[in-house]
């Protein structure tokens, strides 16, 4: 047995990352400088394409000649017994924290801060994003040291990959007793895209030794627009008198939002919605107001086949996607979509008259069920599926006369009458009711499904009225965000005698 302990590396990275060539390199930095290196790999499916957990260990080879044996290493990291953990994301990095893996007295934590969000969060029927600055602050008093910034975008940068970056990271770092020349050394006799890989190495390296982490962006007040348009301009006009300036920023985003979604015939449906809004009884410094407003927006686009349809045939959609898929000059993109539609959703597309007699029908219903049953695939990078989807976007036209219209705008008077109910006697209360709007979202089963939860909650909420405290109602709402599936919102409503 000898005193002396090998270095310890955990890289936790994504698929396709280069997780597994990060630690392919660590293992030659160490065997072409005088140590013996062992490298293994846990795999796992946690989230998005599937993390793994590589694991390095390097063991001086004098140290073991001296020892006169070759060192025994360890096939995974323990908890508390890690020098170094690597995370290409920020919730890897969180996760590392989780497990135990990086600990004050010892680690040294190197953290992309970008984040790809894993399916839970993308999934929820609320925000479910993990709050970005709690995970740095807590690996930060996890770590005897932490360097983090955007490892994404500095290998976008350098036309590189995330794994060259975080190699540069762990030279500047200075916890491995390699010379920045070995490390170079070690890309260059990999042989593959080395010119790209020293590039982000390099901007790496210089950002681990100057210890300085990505500032927060800060959000740019929204300026007012100055447009051409005599309509869209008189809109612009209006908000600007009509309404308080703390207020002028979203409601101005919410003209942009339904303009683009309908009309400004429409944009103006929503001021005047919102000018009666304005004159109710406020908690606090407009608070139902803004409530109201992003909200209001945010339900009267609501998504129908039609804007469907249109987002998926947006110009900036597809340079989006040429981006995130990293698209060179020199290739071509293909964008398949899935759809499938149910018979509900064509209807709703259609006019009401031809939508209800479809509905009703009897032949005609069976057949679109039978061409539906199975949705199809349609290419939306070729001629074809573009102008079929564009075809259907332009049933945006004829919206106002559809069915699913006069649903929704039946539903959203009856939200907002019940908004000035309440805020006449609990200007509080209104605002957590305007809030609940949350609940409607989506398109097809999500929709429905939260529409569902919204119907059982309104249900409760007119059961009880003014008397349900703001923080019950705060309560309820979050249950129903929680569950998809209603289970936590009846729970909450048989806990407080709702039910």
């Amino acid at each position: 047995m000898t005193q002396a302990q090998p270095i310890k590396v955990a890289i936790l990275a994504m698929g396709g990352e280069g997780g597994g060539v990060l630690a392919d390199w660590i293992v030659d930095l160490g065997e072409a400088n005088g140590y013996v290196a062992q490298t293994t790999s846990v795999p796992g499916v946690a989230q998005r394409t599937g993390a793994t957990i590589y694991y390095v260990e390097l063991y001086p080879l004098a140290q073991a000649e001296a020892d006169g044996g070759r060192p025994v290493l360890a096939l995974m990291p323990l908890p508390g017994d890690v020098d170094v953990v690597l995370a290409s994301e920020l919730m890897e990095a969180g996760r590392a924290v989780q497990r135990g893996l990086v600990t004050a007295d010892r680690t040294t934590l190197i953290a992309s801060t970008h984040r790809v969000y894993s399916i839970a969060e993308k999934s929820a029927m609320g925000d479910g994003r993990v709050d970005s600055g709690e995970l740095l602050a807590h690996a930060g008093r996890a770590a005897k040291r932490f360097i983090r910034f955007d490892m994404a975008r500095s290998a976008e940068a350098a036309g590189s990959v995330i794994s060259a970056v975080m190699f540069g990271a762990l030279a500047g770092a200075g916890v491995l007793p390699f010379s920045r020349a070995q490390f170079e050394a070690t890309i260059e006799r990999g042989g593959v895209g080395v010119k790209p890989s020293l590039k982000a190495f390099d901007a790496a390296f210089s950002r681990a030794q100057a210890g300085t982490a990505d500032e927060p962006a800060v959000a740019a007040p929204i300026a007012a627009p100055q447009p051409r348009h005599p309509a869209v301009r008189a809109l612009v006009e209006r908000v600007q008198r009509e309404f308080a300036p703390a207020l002028q920023g979203v409601l101005l985003e919410g003209v942009r939002r339904l303009i683009d979604y309908q009309d400004p015939d429409y944009a103006a449906l929503y001021l005047d919605r919102m000018a009666a809004v304005a004159a109710l009884p406020q908690a606090g410094e407009h608070r139902l107001q803004h409530e109201t407003a992003r909200h209001l927006a945010l339900w009267m686009s609501y998504e129908d086949t039609a804007r469907v349809a249109a987002l998926k045939t947006r110009a900036t959609r597809f340079e989006r996607v040429r981006g995130e898929a990293g698209v060179q000059d020199d290739q071509l993109l293909a964008i398949h979509e899935y759809m499938h539609p149910r018979l509900q959703e064509i209807c709703e597309t259609l006019p009401g008259g031809i939508g209800r007699w479809l509905m009703n029908s009897g032949a005609p219903r069976r057949l679109v069920e039978r061409m539906t049953r199975k949705g199809r695939v349609i290419r939306t990078s070729s001629l074809r599926g573009y102008l079929m989807l564009r075809m259907v976007s332009s049933a945006r036209r004829w919206r106002r006369s559809t069915t699913r219209y006069a649903d929704e705008n039946r539903r959203i008077e009856e939200w907002l009458q019940r908004i000035a109910q309440t805020a006449a006697q609990h200007p509080e209360l209104a605002v957590e009711l305007a809030q609940c709007q949350r609940l409607v979202k989506g398109y097809s089963d999500t929709h429905e499904r939260g529409l569902r939860n919204y119907d059982t909650l309104m249900a409760a909420f007119q059961r009880a009225g003014t008397r349900i405290a703001p923080a019950t109602l705060r309560e309820l709402r979050d249950a129903a965000l929680a569950d998809e599936h209603g289970h936590q919102l009846r729970a909450a409503l048989t806990r407080h005698a709702l039910a």
